[in-house]
């Protein structure tokens, strides 16, 4: 299940080195992440390592690769699976990989506020994390990157206006290029790796991201108009394999969650505001924004809406998207109240 991967673009090689398989007696805990070096993500993932570390004695150490090099998100899955990693940072795109039900966080129009995101997913969060664990999963913590939207070479205020673009979308996104087709949008399925060169070449002349990947990867120099539209958060989540995760010490794993958990926090924190930062930067580079009006809004709201049963196809449950949407009216409710 892919749905909504489109959404959810983050670099990162498909293919990478091949890593020794590690025996469950060593500590040394081998992490992915498509974060680049340097950047804000890959920092914090490199401090929450040196926590552990501390907390462990130096009993336990991290190896990180970044910017992919472990290949992209569904080729770390494989590799833990086998054993040649024991960790990765994953976007919404990776953890739906492993279950698809993650997906119903990132319904597209679903949830318009960091407090509405915020309180789905501290009520969610159990459910998921029992989901992933069952699959072979521990959830570390969770994260967030900011909020997805359109970026083209040309405006995009309605939905109609994605049929005037080349759009690009994940090579394996079977479902959404179907749904994209349907609604007249033109979808150009490529591997990540080739969205940089492919908006050079003009093969595709519009994407979806959030800010800070848009800068990050400097992806925005070829489409310098932004839709001013929240349509989906970027989810994500550290996840250790159980097998490493059962390797380690009972006596060392609440200090090792407690820095976990921090590490988590911290990244909320600053990715919400470096994603808003990352809005002016590319302002002073030349980048549109584009606010959409309300009646506009009201057809991406219909289009989301109507697009919902065929992104939920048969793996994400109905009732989980009617439970997200309940608790997000909860939010907007207390909200009001306060």
């Amino acid at each position: 299940m892919k749905a909504l991967a489109l959404a959810l673009v983050v670099l990162g090689d498909t293919a990478g080195p091949e890593f020794p398989r590690l025996s469950t007696q060593d500590q040394t805990v081998k992490l992915g992440t498509l974060a680049p070096e340097g950047s804000p993500w890959h920092g914090i993932i490199r401090d929450m390592a040196e926590d552990w570390k501390k907390a462990a004695d130096g009993k336990i150490q991290f190896r990180i690769y970044p910017g992919g090099v472990a290949g992209d998100e569904p080729v770390m899955i494989q590799k833990m699976k086998v054993g040649q990693l024991h960790a990765a940072a994953l976007t919404g795109v990776g953890l739906a990989e492993i279950a698809p039900e993650i997906m119903a966080l990132q319904m597209p129009m679903m949830l318009q506020s960091y407090e509405e995101l915020d309180y789905v997913v501290e009520k969610t969060a159990p459910r998921f994390e029992k989901i992933l664990k069952d699959k072979g999963y521990t959830v570390l913590n969770w994260g967030d990157a900011g909020w997805v939207t359109f970026f083209a070479d040309r405006p995009v205020i309605r939905p109609d206006d994605l049929k005037k673009v080349k759009l690009f979308i994940w090579a394996t996104s079977t479902t959404e290029a179907a749904l994209w087709k349907d609604e007249g949008v033109q979808p150009v399925p490529l591997a990540a790796t080739e969205i940089h060169p492919s908006l050079k070449s003009g093969l595709i002349n519009a994407f979806s991201t959030t800010p800070l990947a848009a800068l990050s990867f400097q992806w925005f120099g070829s489409a310098k108009n932004m839709t001013d539209l929240k349509w989906a958060p970027l989810v994500g989540a550290t996840v250790i394999t159980n097998k490493k995760w059962d390797s380690i010490p009972e006596a060392q794993k609440p200090a090792l969650v407690k820095a976990a958990k921090e590490s988590g926090e911290r990244l909320r924190r600053e990715t919400r505001k470096l994603g808003a930062d990352a809005v002016g930067v590319m302002q002073k580079h030349g980048l549109q924004v584009h606010p959409v009006p309300a009646d506009a809004l009201a057809e991406w709201e219909k289009w989301a809406r109507g697009a919902w049963p065929r992104l939920m196809g048969k793996d994400i449950p109905q009732e989980l998207v009617a439970e997200i949407e309940k608790l997000r009216d909860e939010a907007r409710a207390k909200k009001k109240q306060g």
